[in-house]
């Protein structure tokens, strides 16, 4: 595993394991089970309810706890001051857990959800966050799913550098414009469904490559994360997918290959908008 320093001095590993819908005993297996195989960063959320779940299959791996880089995330419902300290506490509760690696602003508060509060929101979640850094509770704190215009209204009032924002990052749908703002800050960028849900497999472009190199096209999609300084958070419950997908360090996509990937055209986009939740946008 390989690991990226973060802008205050943590390192966190390259790529990670997501857990969006690994639940109850599933969801322990397949942490066990990614843990055993190599990998060493978790993603988890309050909203996946199945912090237990992680908190046991970490417990199950085997692993000792100072090599294992857990996150979670505060949902939208628990935004706010003494709502986030409350939902951190919980969270450290359900994964029986005495620090959490990184902790996340899910979504961030927005106009149409908060009106002309949404900047106080989320200030007032930074500063819980702020805090409990201070207390050792957090290791790292971030954000997810937030835009130029979030991240700047939080930098208004921050005094930490968010160290992370995880935002949807995949072929057909890389917000570079963003990602590009991000690295000008020092703020590590995160993909969620690095594999655009399932649609890149289709692809024929990708099929090509994939082929060219003698791997999986979820391997050259990861890859192309890589290449782009981006952690990939890739999910599965299938030990086969599971080793596949770190299986990621022993090869390198040509410049021309990158450039061709970064040209596809819009694909697999959730509809997930940080102005726009809980609400969806259509797409196909």
């Amino acid at each position: 595993m390989k690991y990226i320093q973060l802008n205050n001095g943590n390192k966190i590993p390259s790529i990670g394991f997501g857990t969006y819908k690994a639940t109850e005993q599933e969801g322990i297996e397949s942490v066990k089970q990614a843990l055993q195989n190599g990998y060493r960063l978790l993603d988890s959320a309050a909203k996946y309810e199945n912090e237990e779940a992680v908190g046991l299959g970490i417990k199950e791996s085997g692993i000792p706890r100072q090599e294992i880089f857990v996150t979670t995330k505060v949902w939208r419902e628990n935004l706010g001051y003494e709502p986030t300290k409350k939902a951190v506490e919980e969270s450290l509760k359900k994964l029986q857990l005495d620090y959490i690696d990184l902790y996340l602003i899910h979504w961030p508060a927005n106009f149409k959800n908060f009106g002309n509060d949404w900047k106080k929101v989320n200030a007032e979640t930074w500063r819980a966050m702020e805090e409990l850094q201070h207390e050792g509770k957090l290791k790292s704190i971030g954000v997810s799913n937030f835009w130029i215009e979030h991240l700047e209204a939080l930098l208004e009032t921050a005094k930490v550098m968010p160290a992370i924002n995880q935002i949807e990052f995949h072929p057909g749908y890389w917000q570079p414009e963003l990602k590009d703002y991000c690295n000008a800050k020092n703020i590590l960028t995160e993909a969620w469904s690095p594999l655009a849900r399932g649609q890149v497999f289709s692809n024929e472009l990708l099929q090509n490559i994939a082929q060219n190199h003698q791997k999986s096209i979820s391997q050259v999609c990861l890859r192309w994360c890589l290449q782009h300084q981006v952690i990939p958070i890739p999910k599965s419950t299938t030990l086969e997918r599971i080793k596949d997908n770190i299986d990621v360090f022993n090869f390198e996509l040509t410049p021309e290959e990158m450039e061709q990937i970064n040209q596809i055209p819009a694909m697999g986009f959730s509809g997930e908008l940080p102005n726009e939740w809980p609400d969806r946008v259509p797409v196909s």
